[in-house]
């Protein structure tokens, strides 16, 4: 059964959510939206904020899940998180931005998170 674009990316949120509790976070939203931007996981890593992107690929065909991260997605990502932060009134907290990387290949997904990447 081939999937869409859509639903592989809704999986790979799943498979990201995961992966992340699994290693002791704290998922707080999904799909959380202001303005023009979209943070796909806002989530707890001990008193940190991480604001998490998720890239799903099922081919390296137009690169890494990675190389799918652009100056202006990253744009639209701080500009949501300043937004989620002003929504929920928080103040002098620190905030971190994560890329998990999800490559499907055949029914297997490779993740690769990225701390801090930008």
């Amino acid at each position: 059964m081939s999937l869409t674009n859509r639903q592989r990316g809704n999986l790979g949120e799943e498979f990201a959510a995961e992966y992340l509790m699994n290693k002791g976070y704290k998922i707080l939203e999904r799909n959380y939206r202001y303005e023009h931007g979209e943070i796909d996981l806002i989530a707890q890593d001990g008193d940190e904020l991480v604001f998490v992107e998720v890239k799903s690929r099922r081919s390296k065909l137009f690169g890494t899940p990675e190389d799918g991260m652009t100056d202006k997605k990253e744009e639209h990502i701080r500009e949501a998180a300043e937004g989620y932060l002003y929504e929920k009134n928080i103040e002098n907290r620190v905030c971190r931005f994560d890329v998990v990387a999800v490559e499907f290949h055949d029914d297997v997904a490779n993740i690769r998170h990225t701390q801090d990447a930008f």
